[in-house]
């Protein structure tokens, strides 16, 4: 049986690099965001996990849908996807780990190799269209 993980995710850009975070107890880096609860809007949840997760404030109105991304769930049995949509969008305050973020980090092409298989595709989109050096 194949299950597919909804989820919402932050495109966060500044100087070629890509802001992303890694959980407690997690070896690889995500690009922030999580999964749909159940009646919420794309921004709904976007805005509830951002500010869990980072303890700052989407601007709703700034959102822009950049992509929807399918992969493999890092982490799960073979045939769980990830369905990844993801928005770019301005925010009011200063990303701070939160919640179960252990560590915020600035990650460029380079780091590729650490993050999920859904954030590679995701990072190979964005170097692809010369957004993320």
């Amino acid at each position: 049986m194949n299950t597919t993980i909804d989820k919402i995710a932050w495109i966060h850009l500044e100087h070629g690099r890509i802001l992303s975070t890694r959980s407690h107890g997690k070896d690889v880096y995500y690009i922030p965001g999580g999964k749909r609860e159940s009646g919420e809007t794309d921004l709904d949840t976007l805005t509830r996990e951002i500010s869990e997760e980072l303890a700052i404030a989407i601007i709703p109105a700034t959102a822009a849908h950049l992509g929807t991304f399918h992969a493999q769930a890092h982490g799960h049995r073979d045939g769980v996807t990830v369905q990844m949509t993801c928005y770019t969008a301005d925010h009011h305050g200063t990303p701070t780990p939160s919640s179960e973020i252990d560590e915020i980090v600035w990650l460029t092409y380079a780091d590729r190799t650490q993050v999920s298989p859904v954030d590679q595709l995701i990072f190979d989109h964005l170097h692809h269209t010369g957004e993320l050096r």
